[in-house]
């Protein structure tokens, strides 16, 4: 069966894998068999998916990131060079605890920043813009904008990513004119 994807003559794709059609696979990058990435996914410089793994369409990873077994990237995910994933809260050398994992799951259309770290068992929202170098410890919730160790809620992001400000409740993106508005549940997009 021909290949509808790429594959760099240095990556590693174990198999049985499923990859999507158009998706690039680049240098030294590593695929283990039971990964799953959908179509049209970008997988950088020395990236690690592991068996497990869930990848949806659309989909970039920068150089240097590892996706481990529970992690669950929805379409249109961004994870920038060199962020993190754990997968075991407690982890020791002398002690397997690979049945202990917990997942880890990132909603449609998030971006992750370079070198941050998002520790296992939490969901990003929707959209949410983690800011390079953070540290997230807990759920995000859609359209939020996190930044810091630990991670804080520091704003509000379009699904542009250009920051948003509300005003009794409601915003207009000065990007690409989304509407939003916000309550106690919190951020929502109002349709056009």
């Amino acid at each position: 069966m021909e290949k509808n994807y790429f594959v760099h003559p240095t990556a590693v794709v174990d198999e049985p894998t499923e990859i999507g059609e158009n998706t690039q696979i680049w240098h030294f990058s590593h695929v283990m068999s039971g990964a799953r990435i959908g179509a049209n996914c970008i997988i950088g410089q020395n990236a690690f998916i592991a068996s497990g793994a869930v990848l949806g369409k659309n989909i970039k990873i920068q150089n240097n990131v590892s996706i481990f077994k529970g992690v669950v990237l929805e379409d249109d995910v961004f994870c920038g060079p060199s962020m993190v994933f754990t997968n075991v809260l407690n982890p020791r050398s002398f002690i397997p605890r690979m049945k202990e994992t917990r997942q880890t799951l990132v909603r449609k259309g998030s971006t992750i920043g370079a070198n941050a770290t998002i520790v296992c068992g939490n969901t990003i929202g929707q959209y949410a813009f983690i800011g390079a170098g953070s540290v997230v410890t807990k759920d995000i919730p859609d359209y939020a904008l996190v930044y810091g160790n630990p991670g804080k809620i520091m704003g509000w992001v379009c699904q542009c990513a250009a920051e948003i400000t509300f005003r009794s409740g409601k915003s207009v993106c000065k990007a690409c004119g989304k509407r939003y508005k916000k309550n106690k549940r919190g951020v929502t997009i109002i349709p056009c």
